[in-house]
């Protein structure tokens, strides 16, 4: 029977290797049930992160200029090519089962578009709260915003739609997932120009500090996102806030 509660656990800024440490654990405990179905909420510090179809050509910055900017990469298990976190951008990282898990080995049959497509439909949803039409684009993953409603930003140029939201995933052999999306609230976009973000050169990044300002602040956001999950997965919530930006040891 699925657990129709989900803890929301709302951290400060945590490194991304340190998340990445906390997703294994919290999986694993939610594989062995003795965790329920959990939500991440945080912030990174400066960080490039390619996934399993990265194509280190898609680096623009050179070594020197990661050093002088503090940004780390990471090479990770999710899908997906390089994508930037930072400060000013809510990640979200869903610890969730796809299906009941199984006791005799057998891997779960997971929806795993079925699941990127409801992650797209909460960032939507979410963005309707501040007057923001954004939508999905065919064969592409993440949450775009058409090109008349970006020309609202005089700094954009004019072309194809703008990502505002990215998402890369990772279902386990239970049908846990992984990893998860981030949402450009009001980052320094000027980190994007040191990648080829998911490989496609012809897309720009946009914020919602591009398209409103004042920008909503990160926590009213968060609880938009929180709102707006609970609803599509079908979970109650547990709202938790850690203000070490560290979970306790379980």
């Amino acid at each position: 029977m699925k657990n129709n509660t989900c803890e929301i656990h709302v951290l400060e800024t945590i490194s991304f290797e340190k998340a990445w440490i906390l997703q294994d654990k919290i999986a694993a405990e939610i594989a062995a049930r003795e965790q329920p179905p959990t939500l991440l909420l945080l912030e990174h510090p400066h960080t490039y992160t390619f996934g399993s179809r990265g194509d280190p050509t898609n680096l623009l910055f050179s070594e020197r200029e990661l050093r002088e900017r503090g940004i780390v990469v990471h090479w990770v298990d999710r899908g997906g090519d390089v994508t930037y976190h930072g400060p000013g951008q809510l990640v979200g990282y869903p610890l969730i089962p796809l299906e009941n898990i199984t006791w005799d080995g057998r891997v779960p049959r997971v929806d795993y578009v079925g699941y990127i497509r409801k992650l797209e439909t909460v960032i939507i949803r979410s963005l309707t709260h501040f007057g923001i039409e954004s939508g999905q684009i065919d064969g592409l993953t993440g949450v775009w915003i058409q090109q008349d409603f970006a020309a609202l930003s005089s700094s954009l140029p004019h072309g194809s739609p703008s990502k505002i939201a990215s998402i890369g995933v990772k279902v386990d052999s239970h049908g846990i997932t992984r990893h998860g999306f981030a949402l450009n609230v009001d980052p320094d976009m000027s980190f994007w120009e040191g990648i080829i973000a998911c490989g496609l050169a012809d897309h720009h990044q946009i914020s919602l500090a591009d398209l409103l300002s004042p920008p909503p602040k990160l926590d009213t956001v968060q609880q938009t996102i929180c709102n707006e999950f609970l609803d599509v997965f079908g979970y109650k919530g547990t709202y938790i806030e850690h203000s070490d930006g560290i979970l306790p040891a379980t």
